[in-house]
This record gives C-alpha cells, structure tokens and sequence, in this order.
C-alpha cells in the first residue's frame, strides 16, 4: 500500500509545467526540515522552501547541496523550455546505505533543478522529494503527515449552542443545541456533532480512512435514508491532532451533501471539489 502523501505524481510532466510557468508561488522557511528514509536523515536543513506547485498547498524543496547521508545520481533528463538541448532539470534516484545489517534503499521518485539561473529558474538548486515516498518527515521536532502545512491557512474551533439540525433527502438524521463549529482557511465551516444527536439506525460503517495533515486520520459512515445507501456522507476523527483535539468523537457531515439548518435557517450548500 502506498504511503500517505505518495499521490505518484508524473515528474517529468511536473518539472516541464513548473519550468515553463513556475510554481503558483514559493517562499523561504525558518524551519528546520528534516526527512528520513531508511532509518536515516537525509536531509537536515533550514534552507528549505515552501513551493506550491498548485493553488491547494506547498510541498517543501530543499538545496540540493542539503543532501546527505546518501548518494544520487541524474537518470532522466527534462529539456529545458528554452533550449532544448540544454537539461535544466532531473529525475534523480537517491541511494541511501543500509546500517546495522539492514539493506540499502534505493528511490527514483525525486526531482533535481539545475543550478543555472537561466534553466533552473526561481527552483534553480532546488530537490523534491515526494513526500510520501520517504520514511518520515519532521518540522523542528514534530512530525508532520500527507503534506506540509499550508503556513496561511489555520483552523479555528469554536464550541457553540446555536441549534443545528441535519436533513438527508428531506429526513432529519441529526439534531443539536450543541455543536463545535470548525473554521478552516479555504473551506466552508464544518458543524461537528454529538453522536447521540445523530440517528443511530441511519448509520452504517464505512471502509473509507482519509488523512488530514491539520486533523488527522477521519473514518466514515454511510448514511441510510428510506432505504437508499448516501455513502461516505459522515465523517469524525478519533484521536485527532493536538490542534484539532476539541473534535475529537464528534461527526461531521459534507455540507455539500446535506440540509444544514443552523439557529433555524437552512445553510445554502457550498460548492467545493467535494460537492
């Protein structure tokens, strides 16, 4: 099974876009990252920078001169845009020896840019490492998941006693005078609720974990209503981060899904890539 984080995006394809149209924007960090693969920190920096290659949240990029505890080699060449016969960027495979009798480790999925200005460009010096393809990642000394956080985006939890009540397919499933309303940069407000507002007999186990680097690891329920299965439509965390603690057993459901009725009102429905 493929880490968290390990979306396996297409390199060369990443590097030729990002050479020809530069990341959607970058900024240094006063961090200290660290990474680790094969029971080794191949990287231990404060140089390292945010890069979004997307609107949705940075990866980190690190000088390749931060490299360490390990060997690499270029084994594809991207072109760059400018001239062709000029590489300004590499698929790179980073060895990293074994210790105490474990064996060497070997990974193709990290990206080099050329140390020239006029071929690298704003990345020029820069490695990726696909962030789910290593062992571990730490900022100072907190372990981080999925992705880097985005440093503008933050989440705000608020306790409130504002009724909310909760209609699938026209049937109320949910019913509260207390609720944890969740603010996260971006999104629309997420109402959490008791389990016991919830209907138990609409309620049925789902398989599906997602991961999320600011809350953690959510489990799901399908929701049953006059027979008709909505599945995944619930979510909730059971031991969520430490920022995000005061959610902890408590369910959400996809507003983009749902009738969200709060203090009376029904909530329009958002339109997000959940909807």
């Amino acid at each position: 099974m493929s880490k968290p984080g390990q979306f396996r995006a297409d390199l060369p394809e990443l590097a030729r876009h990002l050479l020809t149209n530069g990341p959607h924007k970058s900024q240094p960090t006063s961090r200290r990252v660290r990474v680790l693969l094969n029971h080794t920190y191949i990287v231990d920096t404060t140089k390292a920078i945010h890069v979004w290659e997307h609107v949705a949240y940075p990866q980190y990029y690190v000088p390749t001169s931060e490299l360490r505890n390990c060997s690499w080699e270029d084994k594809q060449d991207i072109p760059s845009p400018k001239d062709a016969a000029a590489a300004a960027a590499h698929v790179i495979r980073v060895t990293i020896p074994g210790k105490n009798g474990s064996e060497s480790v070997a990974t193709d999925r990290a990206l080099r840019f050329s140390e020239d200005e006029e071929l690298g460009g704003v990345l020029r010096g820069m490695v990726r490492l696909e962030f789910g393809s290593m062992d571990g990642w730490l900022e100072e000394e907190t372990p981080i998941y999925v992705h880097p956080k985005d440093p503008f985006k933050r989440i705000e939890i608020l306790p409130s006693s504002r009724p909310v009540e909760v209609r699938v397919a026209g049937k109320t499933v949910a019913k509260t005078d207390f609720a944890v309303h969740l603010l996260e940069t971006g999104l629309p407000t997420r109402y959490y609720l008791p389990l016991a507002s919830v209907d138990q007999a609409a309620l049925r186990k789902s398989e599906l974990v997602t991961q999320c680097p600011y809350k953690g690891d959510a489990e799901y329920y399908h929701v049953v209503v006059d027979g008709e299965e909505h599945r995944d439509l619930i979510w909730y965390y059971r031991l969520p981060t430490h920022e995000s603690a005061g959610i902890a057993g408590l369910l959400c459901f996809y507003n983009e899904k749902v009738d969200i009725f709060l203090d009376g009102e029904l909530l329009e429905r958002p339109t997000t890539f959940f909807s």
